[in-house]
């Protein structure tokens, strides 16, 4: 079996199912660790409907997919905050497909993708929960730097210079 990545429509079946996946798992693990709960299903279709991923299309983002065997794996986006900036966002595998040299592969598909919009840097957010995620970015040079945002679920900040 081996990965692929390539750019999907943001409002596609497939991504769509990805962001409810992605979504379901960041909020549930925030709600296991904070109120010893699942998130709410009428909360989770509402933040669902709310953030359908319209940042994320050209031209000013793009959504990644990966496929592995060529089912889908998980997704990694981009858009353009200025001229020279891109941020990350959604970057995600299914809990089966970890461990296989995914991530790093969707991260620096995203990378290629930031360059091509012409951004020199990246920045992201993630949260303190997010272990692997932070260790991933660590892994792949990205330093934590000071807030760039007021989300209010973010712990940390990190960036990354495109050479």
């Amino acid at each position: 079996m081996r990965w692929t990545v390539a750019p999907e429509p943001y409002d596609s079946p497939v991504a769509a199912a990805l962001w409810r996946a992605y979504y379901t798992e960041v909020s549930d693990r925030w709600y296991l660790l904070h109120e010893g709960r699942r998130t709410d299903p009428g909360e989770l279709e509402r933040e669902i409907a709310a953030q359908p991923g319209s940042d994320l299309a050209p031209p000013r983002g793009r959504l990644l997919v990966a496929r592995y065997g060529g089912e889908p794996a998980g997704t990694a986006g981009v858009r353009l905050l200025d001229a020279a900036t891109a941020e990350l966002k959604r970057v995600f595998l299914h809990a089966s497909m970890r461990g296989r040299g995914g991530a790093p592969l969707l991260v620096r598909a995203a990378e290629g993708a930031a360059r091509a919009l012409g951004a020199t840097r990246m920045i992201l957010d993630t949260r303190s929960d997010l272990v692997e995620a932070r260790t991933l970015y660590a892994r792949l040079g990205y330093t934590e730097t000071e807030p760039y945002n007021d989300d209010p679920y973010a712990d940390h900040w990190f960036s990354k210079e495109l050479a």
